[in-house]
This record gives C-alpha cells, structure tokens and sequence, in this order.
C-alpha cells in the first residue's frame, strides 16, 4: 500500500445511549468491534440507505480535520450544522500524513462553491482560490461539471481523498471519468474511501469493499454486492424486472 495516511478507525467510547447514533448498524457494530483495518489504496463503504455509510465517512472526515460540510482542512464555514458527534467517539491511526486532502461530498457542493467564492472576495489582491479549481466558477457549471472540475484541477495527489457519494452527481459516462481520475491519483501516492451506490466506482481494481448492513461490516467482492447484482439483473432482462415491480 503506497500510503498510509488512513490505517485504522478506532470507536474509542460508545455515542451516548440517548443518541440516534446506537440504531445505526455500523456504530453498533464498531461497538462491538471497536477497530476497523483500512489496508487498500481505494477503500470503498457500500449498503443500503441506513446502514451509516455517509454518517461513517463523515465522522472520519471530522476526526482527520476536515470541514464537516465538505472541503480542504482550511475550510471552516457551517451552513447548517447537522453533523453528528461520532467523529469525538474516534480515533484515527495512521504512519504517514497527506501533503494534500479533500472531502467531497456531492449534497453540499454548492456550499464548498459559495464559500470559494466568499474568500476569494475576502482575499483582495491575492491569487484566487478558483485558480485552483480550474479557473471559472463552481456555479457557472452543471453539478456534474462542477464536481469533475474539482477532480481534476484541485486534487493534485500524495493526498487523502474521502467522497461522500460522487455518483449523485455524475451519468454513467462521467462516473466512467471519475474511476480513471481515481486511479490517477492512487498512482500519485494518494489513498481514497469513498461511500457509494454506484456498480461503476465500486469496480477500481484492488479496492477493498466494505458492505454495511443489519449484519455488521464486512469485505466482500464485487460481484457479491447487492448492487452488482440487483443491476445486473435489472440489466440483464429489464422488461421482467418493470413487470414484476408495477405487477404489470
């Protein structure tokens, strides 16, 4: 493993018991057993809507210094604060530290743009921030454009990379870019985990997938997840699939 800037997430106390925290499955498991090895390049969280996937990186993203909302560690603004406390039940095992980092998440990346935006005015005479993000304005891109243009032009590599659901942004063909922009920086020294939904990203080589569930967290192949199968099977025979979803 080229870097080691993620190595284990260690639950050191349990959230308290009035908190919604104890009905997620991954926290009840993680109390259980309170140390998850992170031992590839790409590590990506998969499961069903509920199982704490987002809450999980989120907490990660909070304990390894990054803006709750999404960001570089240098951002620090709060449009809304909803994140939970996990992040202050945690702790953070790693060998090395990123000369870069970033988390990404797809929901509040208007509020990264906005805030750009905001400091770039701040800043005055210095060089703007969206220099670094390619040149022209978040918001004067689609979602989808926006969300590659920060892929490619700000993450620069020898970083820690954490994506909260990139796929919500992206088609089938632009998540087809993202997995090569994945691999571009796991060859500049870069480590990623990435929770996702999307059959595409889950497919980099040598990642480690994660599955939550009811069960726990557990390390499973590609083609063992819900979501390569349900969608080959979708794919495969779509007419029986519509039939039997509406009882046509």
């Amino acid at each position: 493993m080229p870097a080691e800037y993620l190595c284990e997430i260690v639950l050191e106390s349990a959230p308290d018991e009035k908190s919604y925290l104890r009905a997620l499955p991954v926290v009840q498991y993680l109390i259980q057993n309170p140390r998850l090895v992170l031992d590839a390049p790409v590590t990506i969280l998969v499961g069903e809507n509920g199982t704490g996937k987002s809450t999980l990186l989120e907490a990660v993203a909070v304990a390894c210094g990054f803006n709750p909302e999404g960001g570089s560690r240098n951002f620090n603004f709060s449009t809304n604060d909803t994140h939970s406390e996990l992040h202050g039940c945690m702790r953070i095992v790693r060998r090395a530290f990123p000369k870069d980092g970033y988390f990404l998440r797809a929901e509040s990346l208007y509020n990264v743009a906005t805030n750009i935006e905001q400091l770039d005015r701040q800043r005055g005479f210095l060089p703007p921030l969206v220099e670094s993000y390619g040149g022209s304005s978040l918001h004067h891109q689609s979602h989808g454009e926006s969300f590659l243009s920060l892929v490619q032009n700000r993450l620069g590599g020898n970083g820690l990379y954490l994506f909260d659901e990139p796929e919500a942004a992206l088609s089938p063909m632009r998540q087809m870019t993202l997995l090569s922009e994945i691999d571009r920086l796991v060859k500049s020294n870069s480590q990623l985990l990435i929770a996702t939904h999307s059959p595409i990203l889950m497919a980099y080589p040598d990642s480690c997938i994660l599955e939550l569930s009811e069960k726990g967290i557990a390390r499973v192949d590609y083609k063992q997840t819900a979501h390569y199968r349900t969608t080959r099977e979708f794919l495969d025979n779509p007419e029986r699939m519509v039939h039997y979803l509406l009882d046509t």
